[in-house]
């Protein structure tokens, strides 16, 4: 009897898992499988000027030192060079003018760099972002060096931020997140929010206020790829410039959209 109902459980949690699968349509991808960036997917941010965070890389475009596509990933390699006046290049991977989109599920497979002073992130801001952070970001995965396996995910809005303290975030230990390969997730409807790694599920934020200051998200977003160097947390315990250069590889990019 007990071997019947547990087969019961089994086959019931495999027709919902495929269920959902199921519900997930692929709308836009890049498996790196080319020999170099695709244009018609990617473009680059460029500058220098600390983005805000007094970070320390100048973001380059189109250097294949700093971005570059090898053995089927997309490497992000910063590195401890003269770049203008900053003391450190690196490379910010765009989809704003190629690929905005409003809900829906992305997944990134990546392995992370290491060391203080790295501050790799897979993230989103609204196409029409006027003000940060009235418009909204949705962090999917971000990861600070000198704090090795501790993945985090966050969002920000007006009323909910980290300048002001009272930013919704979590956090999801993955020790070996600098040596293998995660798959890191982030859910999007018009209801909520919701973040795995390895479909492990650890962070949620549920629309509840219906108000602009606290869900800027009904509206289309678009995903940045980047590895900063220092900054106000990513150097928040130095930056040890002998571990460098850095790499941040993505294996896939994938988005899809979640049916009714």
């Amino acid at each position: 009897m007990k071997n019947l109902i547990l087969a019961i459980i089994c086959i019931s949690l495999l027709i919902s898992c495929n269920g959902l699968k199921s519900k997930r349509v692929m709308i836009w991808h890049d498996e790196f499988n080319t020999t170099k960036i695709d244009k018609s997917k990617w473009t680059f941010e460029t500058g220098g000027d600390g983005f805000g965070n007094n970070e320390l890389q100048f973001y380059t475009k189109d250097r294949k030192e700093n971005a570059r596509v090898e053995d089927g990933n997309l490497i992000i390699e910063a590195r401890q060079e003269q770049w203008v006046s900053n003391q450190y290049t690196s490379a910010k991977l765009i989809t704003k003018e190629t690929f905005p989109f409003q809900y829906g599920s992305v997944e990134v497979r990546a392995k992370l760099p290491k060391g203080k002073g790295t501050w790799p992130a897979i993230w989103m801001l609204s196409k029409n972002i006027k003000k940060w952070p009235d418009d909204g970001e949705i962090d999917i995965m971000e990861h600070v060096g000198y704090n090795e396996g501790f993945i985090h995910a966050s969002v920000h809005t007006k009323k909910y931020n980290h300048i002001i303290g009272t930013q919704k975030t979590d956090t999801l230990v993955v020790k070996d997140a600098i040596e293998k390969f995660h798959v890191y997730r982030a859910d999007w409807t018009p209801e909520k929010i919701e973040m795995f790694i390895d479909d492990k599920k650890y962070f949620t934020y549920i629309n509840t206020e219906k108000t602009y200051d606290a869900w800027p998200f009904d509206q289309p977003f678009y995903l940045i790829l980047n590895q900063a160097v220092g900054g106000n947390w990513g150097g928040k315990e130095g930056v040890d410039s002998t571990i460098y250069p850095q790499k941040f590889l993505i294996d896939y990019v994938r988005v899809y959209k979640i049916n009714d």
